[in-house]
């Protein structure tokens, strides 16, 4: 069985940066928070679902309970699911169990929800009596992670270094590639942000802490700055000797995001335009070498590709999470597409990276461009921790 999703039927936060506006929510409750209202304005009640997944990556004080807390929070308390961690991935890991879900009969009707603070992550301590005087050890979840992959030792951004090195992708090569995308991304800030309100409710009401009051208001994504040529030409390498600097890579965000699945029938019903048909057609995933993550999403693609019957020219639209703009570089030069065309409105590059909503925001946004191009064929495709990737294809059409 084919799965669907509603046209409308999915929403997004903006994307706040590292220890700004959103710094002080907890990540989970604030998600919910944004899910009843947001199901709210699409008429869309908690009853209707039978299904669910959520995806965060970064612990959240009781997020034991992940999943299950979720739901009841947003009034669906009768529903259940798994709670998952896949990294950078774990957007499209979680669209994919849902699909599987409904595919197989097991429901009709699921909610997909990601939600992260990289802010604030924990500082956790792990006891270890046989430790010397009992001393344990200690991990800052977000900072040490970011630092070293356990299996290599290598930080995220030597893996952009090595893949450089592989495919001899100069500093300038990256910055002409950051600048496209932030020139890609204020197509989505014209006409008073009109692309970004087709999915996401602008201005954004900040809650306090305890969800009860507004502590302010965000016009748009928050931490993304001008980007010019020259600003670029001053940034030197982060490894001395590299050429990934931190223009050519993205931030950390905060934020979230959610997706309603369900089969054909419920679509129609639970669609703002029920004319317009969004088809769920395959997955893919793919894991590379050590240590050269931003490879990952070309055999990922390619496998999602394959299991939908697709070559990439028949791609109609493509959407990536670019950790570095390596990632992009790489992509098209190993599979023809093409290389400005890609990541219209905006990218993870751009507006920051949430970690488990990263993916979700951007299928989305491919979602409603190729919506505004009266339909066609799409493509996300993204890596993640590990040197894996994970790749979406979806088609959208006549009802």
């Amino acid at each position: 069985m084919t799965t669907f999703i509603p046209y409308g039927a999915y929403w997004s936060t903006p994307f706040a940066k590292w220890q700004g506006s959103l710094a002080h929510l907890h990540a989970l409750e604030f998600a919910a928070h944004v899910a009843r209202a947001e199901l709210a304005r699409r008429a869309v009640p908690a009853e209707a679902f039978d299904f669910a997944v959520l995806g965060t990556t970064v612990p959240q004080k009781a997020s034991f309970y992940g999943l299950p807390w979720f739901t009841g929070l947003i009034g669906a308390g009768g529903v259940g699911g798994p709670t998952v961690n896949q990294a950078c991935a774990t957007s499209a890991r979680c669209l994919a169990l849902a699909d599987h879900e409904i595919a197989s009969g097991g429901a009709q009707v699921a909610l997909v929800a990601c939600a992260d603070r990289v802010s604030n992550g924990p500082d956790l301590y792990y006891p270890n009596p046989r430790g010397p005087g009992g001393a344990g050890e200690r991990e800052n979840w977000v900072l040490d992670n970011f630092a070293a992959d356990p299996l290599t030792g290598q930080a995220m951004v030597a893996t952009a270094e090595n893949v450089a090195r592989k495919y001899q992708i100069s500093r300038e090569q990256q910055h002409a590639v950051k600048l496209r995308r932030h020139a890609q991304y204020q197509a989505a800030l014209a006409d008073d942000s009109a692309f970004q309100k087709r999915y996401m409710t602008l201005p954004f009401d900040v809650p306090d802490a305890g969800l009860r009051k507004s502590a302010g208001t965000l016009a748009g994504d928050e931490g993304v700055f001008p980007t010019t040529a020259e600003g670029l030409a001053r940034l030197k390498p982060v490894v001395p000797g590299g050429t990934v600097t931190y223009g050519a890579q993205t931030h950390p965000a905060d934020g979230s995001a959610a997706v309603v699945l369900t089969t054909r029938a419920r679509a129609k019903e639970l669609s703002r335009r029920p004319e317009i048909a969004i088809e769920v057609l395959s997955f893919g995933q793919a894991r590379v070498a050590k240590a050269f993550m931003p490879e990952a999403p070309v055999p990922a693609a390619r496998r999602a590709l394959e299991a939908a019957g697709l070559k990439i020219s028949d791609i109609d639209a493509i959407k990536s999470h670019n950790p570095f703009a390596v990632n992009d570089i790489v992509f098209a030069r190993e599979t023809g597409a093409d290389l400005d065309a890609m990541n219209n409105y905006g990218c993870s590059l751009i507006w920051g990276h949430p970690q488990g909503p990263t993916g979700l925001r951007a299928i989305i946004e491919l979602i409603e461009e190729l919506a505004l191009r009266g339909g066609g064929t799409g493509l996300f495709h993204g890596c993640a921790a590990g040197d894996t990737a994970m790749a979406v294809v979806l088609r959208v059409g006549d009802a």
